[in-house]
């Protein structure tokens, strides 16, 4: 029973329901200046910074399809996007070093702010209009921020959540003895 629990498919959608709860819950009634907080893609993005670009596509994928479920957007829109930004949020950062916790959050608020404005970009690429205006810039600024406070949380919780042995991650790689 243990050996389930520490694969991180398991662990991954043990964080991730609750937090598709609180997404589509209170995240959505509780907006700043009226623009929805966007946890998931928050967890996207603080995967690839605490697993590497493997592990934050990985989860990206999983957390993005989760969400696309629920929404009304094309199927496979947030996947796509958020497992996009965990990669490149991975490939930013090395797992094997040891980040300081300012760089994480700067990361989640950075690519945050530009997955907000592919996301429409992408949507209409495929035919769905409507998704961009002026509003947008206020979107990414609030994402922005709210994704920079929550980067203090997620990067850890992504860590464990990821299994991501302390280690593994400050051990230096392979190469640098070859």
């Amino acid at each position: 029973m243990i050996d389930l629990v520490n694969r991180p498919l398991v662990r991954l959608l043990m964080v991730g329901l609750p937090a598709l709860g609180l997404q589509t819950t209170l995240f959505s009634e509780l907006t700043p200046y009226g623009v929805v907080v966007q946890l998931l893609l928050c967890m996207s993005i603080g995967a690839g910074v605490a697993a590497g670009p493997e592990g934050g596509a990985f989860a990206g994928f999983v957390l993005g399809l989760m969400f696309d479920f629920v929404l009304t957007s094309p199927l496979g829109l947030c996947a796509l996007i958020y497992g996009l930004a965990g990669f490149v949020g991975g490939f930013a950062f090395s797992p094997s070093l040891a980040n300081p916790k300012w760089l994480n959050a700067l990361t989640c608020a950075g690519l945050g702010a530009a997955s907000v404005f592919v996301q429409p970009v992408v949507a209409n690429w495929i035919g769905v209009e409507g998704w961009i205006s002026t509003r947008l810039i206020k979107v990414m600024i609030v994402v922005a921020s709210t994704n920079a406070l929550l980067g203090f949380v997620v990067v850890p919780v992504m860590r464990w959540t990821l299994a991501v042995k302390r280690l593994q991650r400050l051990a230096p790689p392979a190469e640098v003895y070859m």
